[in-house]
């Protein structure tokens, strides 16, 4: 039996007894382990992506599969790829219980080992695919039933916990294991493992679209600029590259539609 570190008891007690400046204070000093747990994990983390990345290359997915706040942070990293680098369907995430899940607990959803599966199946995943489940506790049914099925069918695989040797660890072909210890709430790993998991998450994606050229210098260059913010930035990065005026820039972008497109047509 693996030791299952994300129950163990909080290494604090009488919470409710403490003032808000202990109860922070501690918190903050917990968090502060979760940093050098995810640079214990750097190793894994080099070799998932070097593993993913020419899979990326020849037309492959990335599917995270989760339930609750790691089901979420799935949600919320695989979302932010379009807008932030221009690329859509390439990270594709399911979450036990589907979309309402995002706000409302789905009782019992991730307790059914075949619907993780499920889930993904209307995507037709294939060979060059890769199915990363994302569960800090490492049992989660729904979780541990698509690694299951994706292994079956010739999917590369990995995963993310908190706990080692945990059963998602035996079905990945990589395992992300950041070990933070126990909760300052104990078994409420919505906190350190939570915050690991979205700083592994920062770390796989954002190198993926560095290395697939998503990125130049250290720019952005096809974020869609669908909102004022991601308009703003645009221009200023066409304006600093091309060493023109606002208003050139501002046609030059609405003629175009990314920054890449203008300096691909410019340079």
């Amino acid at each position: 039996m693996f030791r299952k570190i994300t129950e163990e008891a909080s290494l604090y007690d009488h919470l409710e007894r403490k003032s808000t400046s202990e109860i922070l204070v501690e918190m903050n000093r917990e968090d502060q382990r979760v940093a050098t747990a995810v640079k214990e994990s750097i190793p894994q983390v080099e070799c998932l992506v070097d593993s993913i990345f020419p899979r990326m290359k020849s037309g492959g997915r990335v599917f995270y599969v989760g339930a609750g706040t790691s089901g979420r942070l799935g949600v919320l990293d695989a979302s932010e790829i379009p807008p932030t680098y221009g690329l859509r369907d390439v990270f594709i995430a399911v979450i036990a219980g589907g979309d309402k899940a995002l706000r409302t607990a789905v009782e019992k959803a991730e307790d059914i080992e075949e619907a993780g599966w499920n889930d993904l199946l209307p995507y037709h995943p294939d060979v060059n695919d890769t199915v990363i489940g994302i569960a800090a506790s490492g049992t989660t049914p729904y979780v541990v039933g698509a690694l299951k099925e994706a292994r079956n069918h010739g999917l590369f695989t990995a995963c993310i916990t908190s706990n080692p040797d945990s059963p998602v660890t035996q079905l990945a072909d990589i395992a992300v294991v950041t070990v933070v210890g126990p909760e300052y709430v104990t078994g409420s790993s919505r906190m350190k493992s939570g915050t690991a998991t979205k700083l592994v998450l920062n770390m796989l994606s954002t190198t993926l679209m560095i290395k697939l050229g998503r990125v130049e210098g250290n720019r952005m260059v096809n974020l869609q600029p669908t909102n004022r913010k991601l308009t703003e930035r645009s221009i200023r990065m066409l304006m600093e590259r091309l060493n023109i005026t606002e208003e050139k820039a501002r046609q030059l972008l609405l003629q175009y539609g990314t920054v890449k497109a203008v300096l691909e047509c410019r340079m």
